[in-house]
């Protein structure tokens, strides 16, 4: 799979070393080269300083011949912007858009973006600990959210 993502924070980091490392071509986009430090070892892909909502920045990471796009910046307009975007104006088949406001992700989900909310998820999470329930009972609980947004 040729992916590009956005944002070289904490998630998208560690995602972009994972499927570097699992052989796809990778290609991350940050506006602070100092974030690029937080690729691992195994990083095999491309590093391009610029932002994700400027059209050359986002072909120069290779854009045009993606098979996904994914969004995690800190920044919900950001990802939601270039999202729309790696969608409107490039046709990229596969984006997915981290959105930490819950509403927001619903309405841009119903706008037809696949969005990950992670404020949603970790509410899950934390809840599933609490009531001592497995990891799988945390994800049928942020799916279960997700349900009572609709």
């Amino acid at each position: 799979m040729n992916v590009v993502i956005l944002g070289c924070g904490r998630v998208g980091g560690l995602l972009a070393t994972l499927m570097s490392q699992q052989g796809h071509e990778v290609a991350i986009i940050d506006v602070n080269k100092d974030s690029f430090r937080r690729l691992g070892p195994g990083f095999r892909g491309r590093k391009v300083l610029g932002k994700g909502i400027d059209e050359d920045t986002l072909r120069s990471a290779g854009l045009p011949q993606a098979d996904a796009f994914v969004a995690v910046t800190n920044g919900d307009n950001t990802n939601l912007m270039a999202s729309q975007i790696a969608q409107h104006r490039f046709n990229v088949p596969r984006v997915i858009t981290r959105v930490a406001d819950p509403i927001r992700a619903q309405a841009y989900r119903e706008m037809g973006l696949d969005t990950m909310c992670s404020s949603l998820m970790g509410a899950g999470i934390i809840r599933s600990v609490l009531l001592g329930e497995s990891p799988v009972d945390a994800l049928r609980a942020y799916s279960d959210l997700l349900q009572e947004l609709k």
